[in-house]
């Protein structure tokens, strides 16, 4: 799990992340995975880039989610350097015999509808390229939902406690079908 904030319980209680929540589940339905949390708060893709390579050598997964392009956008990055590097990290990780899951993100509407069309849709894009697995937003049911306020902590940009359960269904599905 090669993620930001979101993915390494940013002011949340250690173990009650989605991810903690995903490795309890793979525990449940007996799958024998060990889920590797390498996520850090504040990562951008550029950061995810320049750590996978060392990442893949040493636990030589069979499965590598991306959930990068948050700190990105927030940032004002441009949207091409997002999508190169998410397309350099998923093309590393195939190279190294694991299957990837991409994991998207959708930005605040302030930043305007045409940005957040086009930031949507690099997830996309790499994704069809290099044939791997997508989930389109890992906040849907929590950052569009009319009491949204009540998912998020002060800040509004960390989900709470309550809204990893969420954030892990979003994700399950395709996860499911790697983790084999």
């Amino acid at each position: 799990m090669l993620g930001d904030s979101l993915s390494a319980e940013y002011g949340l209680r250690r173990g009650s992340g989605w991810v903690a929540l995903l490795q309890a589940r793979l525990k449940t339905e007996n799958k024998p995975v060990q889920v590797v949390n390498a996520s850090i708060s504040g990562e951008t893709t550029s950061g995810g880039r320049s750590r996978l390579s060392a990442l893949l050598a040493q636990h030589r997964p069979a499965v590598v989610v991306i959930e990068l392009g948050g700190n990105d956008a927030l940032r004002g990055l441009p949207l091409s350097m997002t999508e190169q590097n998410l397309e350099q990290m998923t093309q590393t990780a195939q190279q190294a015999g694991a299957r990837v899951l991409l994991v998207g993100m959708q930005v605040p509407p302030n930043y305007g509808r045409d940005h957040a069309e086009r930031f949507a849709a690099v997830f996309a894009r790499v994704a069809r390229r290099r044939q791997a697995a997508l989930v389109p937003f890992l906040l849907a049911g929590v950052a569009d939902t009319p009491d949204a306020v009540r998912l998020f902590q002060a800040d509004r940009i960390h989900p709470t406690e309550a809204a990893q359960a969420r954030m892990l269904d979003n994700v399950w599905p395709e996860l499911r079908k790697l983790a084999k």
